[in-house]
């Protein structure tokens, strides 16, 4: 694959450790909060977070729900499950308390850096980049607080482009912004088909991180196999399954 100019990422839970962020975040305002949030096990409360946030984030990527109104959509349900019925203000607020808990568990996979690295000692001139489904600001703000901002040289974010993945068009107007074809370029993803399988049938080599393990359903893996997507545990193991080799010098 030594055609390959550009290697693009997803960001949440591929280079930044979203779930985990999340899962204290959330974890630890509960503990703040008290009776009768703190009756719920840590473990489905962390489950029914996470359902709430793929429920009304994808609301939000579909066009039923603005940004505020997916993070008000989560809390107030999340209130409710608990016996407490929140209005739309009270909803902002629950959830701007929550958010700065899960701000301040923000990191980078431990993985991240080190693949970004290797790909540069395999590549010469390789350039990097991120396609993100979510609001431009927002993911930004997450860029820059990891460092990942001084490694991309573009950020494609579906809240400003107007398409989400798996759509065609957003991986195209990413190969467009960095002047390559598809076929010269790679994108790397935790989901299989939003990102991996969304970016094979848009032309370029799509790359399912799969970090837990995940089974999919059986038509999924048929045109996973179909459109050539490479399927990772880790981002150590990129390089490699993308047929580079770091070269000898003279």
């Amino acid at each position: 694959m030594s055609r390959i100019r550009v290697v693009l990422f997803d960001l949440d839970d591929t280079l930044f450790a979203h779930r985990a962020a999340v899962s204290s975040g959330i974890q630890r305002y509960a503990a703040t909060l008290g009776e009768p949030y703190g009756t719920m096990d840590a473990v489905d409360l962390v489950a029914l977070w996470h359902d709430l946030e793929e429920q009304h984030y994808h609301s939000y990527l579909a066009g039923r729900l603005d940004f505020e109104g997916q993070r008000q959509a989560r809390a107030r349900d999340f209130a409710a499950r608990h016996g407490i019925e929140l209005g739309a203000a009270e909803a902002s607020a629950w959830f701007a308390d929550y958010f700065e808990h899960y701000v301040a568990a923000w990191s980078l996979h431990h993985d991240a850096l080190r693949c970004l690295d290797a790909l540069e000692a395999t590549i010469p001139g390789v350039r990097f980049g991120l396609i993100t489904n979510g609001d431009l600001a927002f993911q930004r703000r997450k860029v820059e607080a990891v460092g990942l901002d001084v490694r991309m040289d573009h950020l494609i974010a579906s809240g400003e482009v107007g398409v989400a993945k798996p759509d065609a068009r957003i991986f195209e107007e990413a190969c467009s912004e960095f002047g390559v074809r598809p076929e010269q370029a790679v994108y790397v993803g935790d989901r299989l088909r939003t990102d991996a399988i969304g970016a094979a049938r848009a032309g370029l080599t799509g790359v399912w991180l799969n970090r837990r393990g995940d089974v999919p359903p059986a038509e999924d893996a048929a045109e996973a196999a179909a459109v050539g997507v490479i399927e990772l545990t880790s981002l150590d193991a990129l390089p490699d399954a993308l047929g580079l080799e770091a070269p000898t010098s003279a």
